[in-house]
């Protein structure tokens, strides 16, 4: 396998309600070894996608080829903007991808729009105390505090999510840059035959499975996962 073109900087975008902590935990890691800035994102919640889009271009702009990455949300918009700027994105890391197209039933989607609406009827302490009782404890502890930063346009937020297109298989089908996908075999809400299909789809893919306890047990499974999956393609970073 030969090296790929070098980036010069990593773009690292959080999901639905995350915020730059947690994308910065779970790339941080794996990124270390290339001696290139590490800018993980913090999401406006009054225009989520618009925010981290403006900080891949901005970064692109600055560095030259960069390296993307994303959760959930985060990496459905890395990956539509490498489609779009295949030029300037290098490789795209992928965790945990919700969902195809449009948003439509899927559970990260109708999850987000239904603790938006949660939110706005009962409020912020309350919801989230119902989260951290249902909650593994590393990712209530991520989300209590990105919520409270991005309280009061959280649910503004969660909505946007919820509306959002992620790549079509069309899409998938026409992008040339190589994509690294981890995906969870048991998470319900970031179904495994989402990461799949992107991997059936995408010209250039490999797919790392791992659980939500090793993730939890160290969330740069998520990025040392999606580094796997993209080495599988030929592409070294």
């Amino acid at each position: 396998m030969q090296p790929g073109p070098r980036p010069r900087a990593a773009v690292v975008l959080p999901g639905t309600g995350s915020n730059a902590a947690f994308a910065k935990v779970a790339f941080g890691p794996c990124v270390s070894g290339l001696s290139i800035p590490l800018i993980a994102v913090e999401p406006d919640p009054r225009r989520v996608i618009e925010s981290y889009v403006t900080a891949m271009v901005d970064a692109s702009q600055r560095y030259g080829p960069i390296l993307v990455g994303g959760i959930s949300l985060g990496a459905a918009a890395a990956v539509n903007w490498a489609i779009e700027a295949d030029a300037t994105a290098v490789a795209v890391l992928v965790a945990l991808p919700p969902w195809t197209g449009a948003s439509g039933s899927a559970p990260a989607a109708l999850s987000a729009a239904f603790t938006a609406q949660k939110l706005r009827d009962q409020g912020l302490d309350s919801v989230t105390a119902e989260m951290r009782a249902s909650s593994p404890p590393w990712l209530a502890d991520t989300l209590t505090a990105s919520w409270h930063q991005q309280w009061p346009d959280l649910p503004a937020a969660l909505d946007e999510a919820a509306r959002y297109g992620a790549p079509t298989l069309d899409d998938l089908s026409g992008c040339t840059v190589p994509v690294g996908i981890c995906s969870a075999v048991d998470d319900p809400v970031h179904p495994l035959a989402v990461g799949e299909e992107w991997a059936a789809r995408l010209p250039r893919a490999g797919l790392f499975r791992t659980t939500l306890d090793r993730i939890g047990a160290d969330p740069a499974e998520l990025g040392n996962g999606a580094v796997t999956a993209l080495a599988a393609t030929g592409f070294v970073l």
